[in-house]
Protein backbone atom coordinates (compact mmCIF):
# COMPACT_ATOMS: atom_id res chain seq x y z
CA UNK A 1 0.00 0.00 0.00
CA UNK A 2 1.43 3.35 -1.08
CA UNK A 3 1.10 6.22 1.38
CA UNK A 4 1.56 9.74 0.06
CA UNK A 5 0.64 13.32 0.88
CA UNK A 6 -2.95 12.76 -0.30
CA UNK A 7 -3.62 9.59 1.72
CA UNK A 8 -6.69 9.95 3.92
CA UNK A 9 -6.08 8.44 7.35
CA UNK A 10 -8.48 6.55 9.62
CA UNK A 11 -7.55 5.37 13.11
CA UNK A 12 -9.26 3.19 15.70
CA UNK A 13 -9.29 4.68 19.21
CA UNK A 14 -9.56 2.20 22.08
CA UNK A 15 -7.66 -0.14 24.35
CA UNK A 16 -6.69 -2.95 24.12
CA UNK A 17 -6.54 -3.34 20.34
CA UNK A 18 -4.23 -6.32 19.89
CA UNK A 19 -7.18 -8.61 19.12
CA UNK A 20 -8.68 -6.36 16.41
CA UNK A 21 -8.98 -7.55 12.80
CA UNK A 22 -10.31 -4.18 11.66
CA UNK A 23 -7.15 -2.76 10.05
CA UNK A 24 -6.59 -5.70 7.71
CA UNK A 25 -10.25 -5.88 6.72
CA UNK A 26 -10.54 -2.13 6.17
CA UNK A 27 -7.27 -1.77 4.25
CA UNK A 28 -8.21 -4.71 2.01
CA UNK A 29 -11.43 -2.87 1.27
CA UNK A 30 -9.68 0.39 0.47
CA UNK A 31 -7.29 -1.37 -1.88
CA UNK A 32 -10.06 -3.24 -3.67
CA UNK A 33 -12.04 -0.01 -4.11
CA UNK A 34 -9.00 1.95 -5.32
CA UNK A 35 -9.18 4.32 -2.36
CA UNK A 36 -6.11 6.21 -1.19
CA UNK A 37 -6.84 5.55 2.49
CA UNK A 38 -5.04 3.92 5.41
CA UNK A 39 -6.50 2.44 8.61
CA UNK A 40 -4.31 2.00 11.69
CA UNK A 41 -4.55 1.66 15.47
CA UNK A 42 -4.21 4.19 18.29
CA UNK A 43 -4.42 2.65 21.75
CA UNK A 44 -5.96 5.11 24.18
CA UNK A 45 -8.43 5.14 27.04
CA UNK A 46 -10.56 8.09 28.21
CA UNK A 47 -7.83 10.15 29.86
CA UNK A 48 -6.50 11.91 26.74
CA UNK A 49 -9.37 11.15 24.37
CA UNK A 50 -10.50 14.75 24.02
CA UNK A 51 -7.01 15.98 23.12
CA UNK A 52 -6.57 13.23 20.52
CA UNK A 53 -9.98 13.84 18.94
CA UNK A 54 -9.34 17.57 18.73
CA UNK A 55 -5.98 16.93 17.07
CA UNK A 56 -7.57 14.74 14.41
CA UNK A 57 -9.70 17.72 13.32
CA UNK A 58 -6.58 19.42 11.96
CA UNK A 59 -4.94 16.42 10.29
CA UNK A 60 -5.52 14.59 7.02
CA UNK A 61 -8.17 12.22 8.39
CA UNK A 62 -11.39 11.02 6.78
CA UNK A 63 -12.57 10.23 10.30
CA UNK A 64 -11.92 7.65 12.97
CA UNK A 65 -13.37 4.55 14.60
CA UNK A 66 -14.06 4.10 18.31
CA UNK A 67 -14.18 1.01 20.50
CA UNK A 68 -14.23 0.25 24.21
CA UNK A 69 -13.81 2.03 26.53
CA UNK A 70 -14.44 5.19 24.49
CA UNK A 71 -17.78 4.74 22.68
CA UNK A 72 -19.79 6.81 25.17
CA UNK A 73 -17.05 9.22 26.26
CA UNK A 74 -16.36 10.31 22.67
CA UNK A 75 -19.85 11.84 22.29
CA UNK A 76 -18.90 14.94 24.29
CA UNK A 77 -16.19 15.84 21.75
CA UNK A 78 -18.35 15.60 18.60
CA UNK A 79 -20.26 18.35 16.79
CA UNK A 80 -23.22 16.35 15.53
CA UNK A 81 -24.76 12.91 15.98
CA UNK A 82 -26.69 10.74 13.57
CA UNK A 83 -30.24 10.18 14.97
CA UNK A 84 -29.68 6.46 15.66
CA UNK A 85 -26.33 7.17 17.30
CA UNK A 86 -27.89 9.89 19.47
CA UNK A 87 -30.67 7.62 20.69
CA UNK A 88 -28.27 4.74 21.26
CA UNK A 89 -25.94 6.91 23.33
CA UNK A 90 -22.73 5.52 21.85
CA UNK A 91 -20.63 6.02 18.72
CA UNK A 92 -18.18 3.67 17.01
CA UNK A 93 -17.70 5.74 13.84
CA UNK A 94 -16.89 9.41 13.37
CA UNK A 95 -16.80 11.20 10.02
CA UNK A 96 -14.89 14.44 9.48
CA UNK A 97 -16.87 16.60 7.08
CA UNK A 98 -15.44 18.95 4.45
CA UNK A 99 -15.92 21.90 6.80
CA UNK A 100 -14.13 20.15 9.66
CA UNK A 101 -17.11 19.01 11.73
CA UNK A 102 -17.01 15.68 13.52
CA UNK A 103 -20.23 13.67 13.09
CA UNK A 104 -20.87 10.53 15.13
CA UNK A 105 -22.55 7.35 13.86
CA UNK A 106 -23.02 3.84 15.21
CA UNK A 107 -22.52 1.13 12.60
CA UNK A 108 -22.47 -1.79 15.07
CA UNK A 109 -26.25 -1.96 15.13
CA UNK A 110 -26.49 -1.36 11.39
CA UNK A 111 -24.09 -4.25 10.74
CA UNK A 112 -26.14 -6.56 12.94
CA UNK A 113 -29.43 -5.50 11.35
CA UNK A 114 -28.09 -5.96 7.81
CA UNK A 115 -26.79 -9.44 8.62
CA UNK A 116 -30.02 -10.35 10.41
CA UNK A 117 -32.34 -9.48 7.53
CA UNK A 118 -30.08 -10.46 4.60
CA UNK A 119 -28.52 -13.65 5.98
CA UNK A 120 -30.97 -14.56 8.74
CA UNK A 121 -34.08 -13.59 6.73
CA UNK A 122 -35.71 -12.23 9.90
CA UNK A 123 -38.83 -10.05 9.69
CA UNK A 124 -38.01 -7.75 12.61
CA UNK A 125 -41.43 -6.10 13.19
CA UNK A 126 -43.08 -9.51 13.52
CA UNK A 127 -40.39 -11.09 15.70
CA UNK A 128 -40.01 -11.41 19.47
CA UNK A 129 -36.39 -11.51 20.62
CA UNK A 130 -34.70 -12.84 23.76
CA UNK A 131 -31.31 -11.16 24.19
CA UNK A 132 -28.59 -12.38 26.57
CA UNK A 133 -26.03 -9.64 27.33
CA UNK A 134 -26.51 -5.89 27.82
CA UNK A 135 -22.96 -4.68 27.15
CA UNK A 136 -21.77 -2.81 24.06
CA UNK A 137 -22.81 -5.45 21.53
CA UNK A 138 -26.12 -6.15 23.25
CA UNK A 139 -26.94 -2.44 23.43
CA UNK A 140 -26.22 -1.90 19.73
CA UNK A 141 -28.20 -4.99 18.71
CA UNK A 142 -31.30 -4.36 20.81
CA UNK A 143 -31.42 -0.63 20.13
CA UNK A 144 -31.38 -1.15 16.37
CA UNK A 145 -34.06 -3.82 16.69
CA UNK A 146 -36.27 -1.35 18.57
CA UNK A 147 -35.42 1.37 16.02
CA UNK A 148 -36.76 -0.87 13.25
CA UNK A 149 -39.90 -1.81 15.17
CA UNK A 150 -39.22 -5.15 16.85
CA UNK A 151 -42.37 -6.72 18.26
CA UNK A 152 -40.82 -7.40 21.69
CA UNK A 153 -37.31 -7.68 23.19
CA UNK A 154 -36.60 -9.53 26.43
CA UNK A 155 -33.21 -8.53 27.89
CA UNK A 156 -31.14 -10.27 30.55
CA UNK A 157 -27.59 -9.89 31.82
CA UNK A 158 -25.46 -11.18 34.70
CA UNK A 159 -25.10 -7.52 35.67
CA UNK A 160 -28.80 -6.88 36.13
CA UNK A 161 -28.46 -3.10 36.48
CA UNK A 162 -26.99 -2.97 32.96
CA UNK A 163 -29.98 -4.86 31.61
CA UNK A 164 -32.44 -2.63 33.48
CA UNK A 165 -30.70 0.51 32.21
CA UNK A 166 -30.80 -0.74 28.62
CA UNK A 167 -34.50 -1.62 28.88
CA UNK A 168 -35.23 1.86 30.22
CA UNK A 169 -33.28 3.55 27.41
CA UNK A 170 -35.00 1.51 24.71
CA UNK A 171 -38.49 2.15 26.03
CA UNK A 172 -37.84 5.89 26.46
CA UNK A 173 -35.82 6.58 23.30
CA UNK A 174 -37.04 4.09 20.71
CA UNK A 175 -40.35 2.31 21.26
CA UNK A 176 -42.47 2.40 24.41
CA UNK A 177 -42.94 -0.99 26.10
CA UNK A 178 -40.81 -2.71 23.44
CA UNK A 179 -38.20 -4.00 25.90
CA UNK A 180 -38.69 -5.97 29.10
CA UNK A 181 -36.16 -6.83 31.79
CA UNK A 182 -35.68 -10.51 32.67
CA UNK A 183 -33.74 -11.51 35.82
CA UNK A 184 -30.51 -13.36 35.04
CA UNK A 185 -31.07 -17.11 35.02
CA UNK A 186 -34.79 -16.83 34.23
CA UNK A 187 -35.26 -18.31 30.77
CA UNK A 188 -39.02 -18.85 30.83
CA UNK A 189 -39.55 -16.04 28.29
CA UNK A 190 -37.48 -17.96 25.74
CA UNK A 191 -40.60 -20.01 25.04
CA UNK A 192 -42.42 -16.81 24.03
CA UNK A 193 -39.58 -15.70 21.71
CA UNK A 194 -38.86 -16.40 18.06
CA UNK A 195 -35.17 -15.45 18.00
CA UNK A 196 -32.55 -15.96 20.72
CA UNK A 197 -29.51 -13.65 20.69
CA UNK A 198 -26.23 -14.24 22.51
CA UNK A 199 -24.40 -10.94 23.03
CA UNK A 200 -22.81 -12.03 26.32
CA UNK A 201 -19.43 -13.15 24.96
CA UNK A 202 -19.93 -16.55 26.64
CA UNK A 203 -18.62 -19.19 24.28
CA UNK A 204 -15.46 -17.39 23.14
CA UNK A 205 -11.99 -16.97 24.63
CA UNK A 206 -11.72 -18.48 28.09
CA UNK A 207 -15.37 -19.56 27.98
CA UNK A 208 -15.15 -21.72 24.85
CA UNK A 209 -17.42 -24.72 25.28
CA UNK A 210 -19.86 -22.88 27.55
CA UNK A 211 -23.45 -22.04 26.61
CA UNK A 212 -25.37 -19.26 28.42
CA UNK A 213 -28.67 -20.95 27.53
CA UNK A 214 -29.45 -24.19 29.43
CA UNK A 215 -30.19 -27.19 27.21
CA UNK A 216 -33.79 -27.55 28.37
CA UNK A 217 -34.65 -24.15 26.86
CA UNK A 218 -33.24 -24.88 23.39
CA UNK A 219 -36.05 -25.31 20.86
CA UNK A 220 -35.32 -26.36 17.28
CA UNK A 221 -38.16 -24.22 15.92
CA UNK A 222 -36.36 -20.98 16.80
CA UNK A 223 -33.60 -18.82 15.28
CA UNK A 224 -30.29 -18.39 17.15
CA UNK A 225 -27.71 -15.62 16.66
CA UNK A 226 -24.32 -15.27 18.35
CA UNK A 227 -22.36 -12.01 18.03
CA UNK A 228 -19.16 -14.07 18.21
CA UNK A 229 -17.57 -15.50 15.04
CA UNK A 230 -14.35 -16.91 16.45
CA UNK A 231 -14.97 -19.77 17.01
CA UNK A 232 -17.22 -19.99 13.97
CA UNK A 233 -19.78 -21.95 15.99
CA UNK A 234 -19.94 -21.36 19.73
CA UNK A 235 -21.47 -23.99 21.98
CA UNK A 236 -24.63 -21.86 21.90
CA UNK A 237 -24.84 -22.30 18.12
CA UNK A 238 -23.71 -25.93 18.13
CA UNK A 239 -26.42 -26.89 20.62
CA UNK A 240 -29.05 -24.92 18.72
CA UNK A 241 -28.03 -26.48 15.41
CA UNK A 242 -28.08 -29.98 16.93
CA UNK A 243 -31.67 -29.32 18.04
CA UNK A 244 -32.65 -28.32 14.50
CA UNK A 245 -32.63 -24.54 14.96
CA UNK A 246 -31.51 -22.03 12.34
CA UNK A 247 -28.23 -20.37 13.33
CA UNK A 248 -26.11 -17.36 12.38
CA UNK A 249 -22.81 -16.12 13.80
CA UNK A 250 -21.45 -12.57 14.06
CA UNK A 251 -19.19 -12.61 10.98
CA UNK A 252 -21.75 -10.74 8.91
CA UNK A 253 -22.32 -8.24 11.71
CA UNK A 254 -18.61 -7.42 11.78
CA UNK A 255 -18.37 -7.34 8.00
CA UNK A 256 -21.37 -5.11 7.37
CA UNK A 257 -20.54 -2.66 10.14
CA UNK A 258 -17.08 -2.26 8.60
CA UNK A 259 -18.53 -1.88 5.12
CA UNK A 260 -20.84 0.86 6.36
CA UNK A 261 -17.83 2.64 7.83
CA UNK A 262 -16.05 2.54 4.46
CA UNK A 263 -19.10 4.11 2.84
CA UNK A 264 -19.32 6.84 5.46
CA UNK A 265 -15.62 7.73 5.26
CA UNK A 266 -15.21 7.49 1.48
CA UNK A 267 -18.64 8.41 0.11
CA UNK A 268 -18.72 5.38 -2.17
CA UNK A 269 -19.93 1.78 -2.05
CA UNK A 270 -17.82 -0.66 -0.06
CA UNK A 271 -16.28 -3.76 -1.72
CA UNK A 272 -18.09 -6.13 0.64
CA UNK A 273 -16.85 -9.38 -0.92
CA UNK A 274 -13.20 -8.29 -0.82
CA UNK A 275 -13.62 -7.43 2.84
CA UNK A 276 -15.37 -10.73 3.54
CA UNK A 277 -12.53 -12.63 1.84
CA UNK A 278 -9.91 -10.87 3.97
CA UNK A 279 -11.86 -11.49 7.17
CA UNK A 280 -12.16 -15.20 6.37
CA UNK A 281 -8.44 -15.36 5.55
CA UNK A 282 -7.58 -13.82 8.93
CA UNK A 283 -9.73 -16.41 10.70
CA UNK A 284 -8.15 -19.27 8.73
CA UNK A 285 -4.66 -18.04 9.64
CA UNK A 286 -5.61 -17.65 13.28
CA UNK A 287 -7.19 -21.12 13.50
CA UNK A 288 -4.20 -22.72 11.74
CA UNK A 289 -1.83 -21.66 14.54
Amino acid sequence: MKVDINTKMVTLLGKPLGQSFAARMQNAGYEAAGLNMLYFYTETENEHLGEIVNGLRYMNFAGFAVTKPNKVEVLKYLDELDPLCEKMGASNTVVKTADGKLVGYNTDGVGFYTSLIEEGKIDVPNTTFFNIGAGGAGRAMTCVLAYYGAKKIYITDYFEESAKSLVKDINENFKADCAEFVPFGDYTKVADSDAILNASGIGMGKTIGQNPLPAEFIDGSKFYFDACYNPEKTQFLLDAEAAGGRILNGLGMSLYQGAKQVELWSGQSAPVEAMRKELLTILEEKNAK
